[in-house]
C-alpha cells in the first residue's frame, strides 16, 4: 500500500489513549505502548500531584492537559509534537468538554498537523480483524458494553455501570477497615497493588453457596501478608476478602444491572438477526478484565442465566453457547493497539481532522451533533 508506506516513512503518528486512571502512549505501527503512566499531572504552581480530570473550571482543565501533554512529549516520547499526526482513542460517550479542550491544546498550543479521534470499543476490534462482537470494557471508573455488528456500533444497545477498578478499591478498603487496618495506610496505590497481587474472581458455585447461606460454607482461601514497603508495615489480607471483592460485579438484584445481566440486556436490545453472532463473539478489554478467573466466571454466569432465568430463556432461542475472543497482547492496552494499527493505515490521511479545518471555527465535529452531521451529509 503506497499510502501506508508514505505514512510510515514520514514521522510516525503518535497514539494516545487517555484513561481515567492510566494513559497509554506510543507510535503507530508498534505492538506495544512506549509507556503506560498514571493519568496525573504535577501542578507547576504548587508541585502537588492530582488527577488530570479533577478540575473546576474549563481553563483549569486546559492548563492541566497542556502540562500533561508536555510531560508525554518531552519526557517519555522525546519528540516534538509540531506538525505531527495524532490518533486519540476515546470513549464515544466521553465528555465533550474534555474532547474539545484536548483538541484545542493539541492544535493551538502544540501546533500539531492533524488529530483522528477513534472510538475505543470499535477500534479494539481491529486487533482481531473481526467485524462483529460485544465489546466489554472494564475500566477504572466504569464498565461499559457496546455491541458492534458488521463494523457498526449499535448505540441504542450501549450499557454502562459504575463498577470498575475504583469500586473494587473501595470494597477492599471497606473490608480492611473492618479488620482494624488504619485508613492512613490504605492509599490508592496500596489498594491497587493489593487488588492486583492478591485478589481473584471465584467460581460461580462457591459464590452462590456463600450468598445463599448454605450450611456447608466453602473454606476461604488462605490469608496473605502484604508488605507496605514505604513504611515497612505488614497488612494481613483475609482470604475471604481476596475471594469476594469482585462479587460486586456479579451480585443479583432487582435492577438486573450486574455484569452478566448488562451483557444479556445489551444483546437483547439488538435486532433478532444480530443476537446469535453477538452471543458467540464476546470480547473483554480494559485492565479490570485481566483479573484471574474473570472470563470463566462470566461464561458460567451467562450460561446459568440463559438456562434458568425465564426472562432470558424465552427471548433467546436455540442452544446458544457464549464464546469469548482471546485478546492480542494485554487487555489493558488493547484499545491503544487498535489505535496504533489505525494510525499505520490510510485512515489517518482521509479521516483526520486537519489543523486548517479546526482553526476555522475551533470545533471538533461530533457524531451526536445534528449540525455536524448535516454538514457532513451535504
Amino acid at each position: 500500500m503506497p499510502i501506508y508506506e508514505s505514512v510510515m516513512q514520514d514521522k510516525p503518528p503518535i497514539i494516545l489513549d487517555i484513561g481515567n486512571a492510566y494513559t497509554k502512549l506510543g507510535f503507530a505501527g508498534e505492538a506495544y505502548p512506549r509507556k503506560i503512566m498514571p493519568t496525573e499531572v504535577v501542578l507547576t504552581t504548587t508541585g502537588k500531584t492530582k488527577r488530570l480530570f479533577d478540575y473546576e473550571r474549563k481553563e483549569e482543565l486546559y492548563d492541566q492537559i497542556v502540562d500533561f501533554l508536555q510531560t508525554i512529549f518531552f519526557k517519555h516520547l522525546l519528540v516534538s509534537p509540531k506538525e505531527r499526526k495524532f490518533v486519540v482513542v476515546e470513549n464515544i460517550f466521553g465528555q465533550t468538554v474534555v474532547r474539545e479542550t484536548l483538541a484545542r491544546a493539541l492544535f493551538v498550543h502544540f501546533d500539531v498537523s492533524s488529530v483522528l479521534f477513534v472510538p475505543a470499543h470499535l477500534i479494539a476490534l481491529s486487533t482481531l480483524a473481526v467485524a462483529t462482537a460485544v465489546v466489554v470494557d472494564i475500566g477504572y471508573s466504569e464498565t461499559s458494553i457496546m455491541p458492534v455488528f458488521s463494523g457498526v456500533q449499535i448505540m441504542s444497545a450501549f450499557k454502562d455501570q459504575s463498577y470498575g477498578g475504583s469500586a473494587i478499591h473501595a470494597e477492599i478498603k471497606r473490608q480492611l477497615l473492618e479488620t482494624g487496618v488504619k485508613e492512613s495506610l490504605l492509599t490508592e496505590s496500596v489498594l491497587e497493588d493489593i487488588k492486583v497481587r492478591t485478589c481473584f474472581v471465584t467460581t460461580m458455585e462457591r459464590a452462590h453457596s456463600r450468598s445463599n447461606g448454605d450450611e456447608n460454607q466453602p473454606t476461604p482461601p488462605p490469608s496473605v501478608d502484604y508488605i507496605i514497603c514505604d513504611i515497612d508495615t505488614t497488612v494481613q489480607v483475609p482470604g475471604a476478602l481476596r475471594e469476594t471483592v469482585y462479587e460486586i460485579m456479579f451480585e443479583p438484584n432487582n435492577e438486573r444491572d450486574s455484569l452478566p445481566h448488562l451483557i444479556l440486556r445489551s444483546i437483547l436490545d439488538c435486532t433478532l438477526d444480530a443476537r446469535k453472532p453477538l452471543v458467540e463473539s464476546i470480547f473483554l478489554i480494559g485492565g479490570g478484565s485481566m483479573v484471574q478467573g474473570m472470563l470463566p466466571r462470566l461464561q458460567q454466569e451467562l450460561q446459568h442465566l440463559l438456562k434458568n432465568d425465564p426472562y432470558y430463556a424465552e427471548r433467546f432461542h436455540g442452544n446458544l453457547q457464549f464464546k469469548f475472543f482471546n485478546s492480542i497482547g494485554k487487555q489493558n492496552f488493547t484499545a491503544w493497539l487498535g489505535g496504533a494499527l489505525c494510525g499505520a493505515t490510510d485512515l489517518i490521511q482521509t479521516r483526520s481532522l486537519a489543523k486548517e479545518t479546526y482553526l476555522k471555527n475551533e470545533h471538533v465535529p461530533d457524531w451526536s451533533n445534528l449540525c455536524d452531521n448535516r454538514h457532513a451529509g451535504s
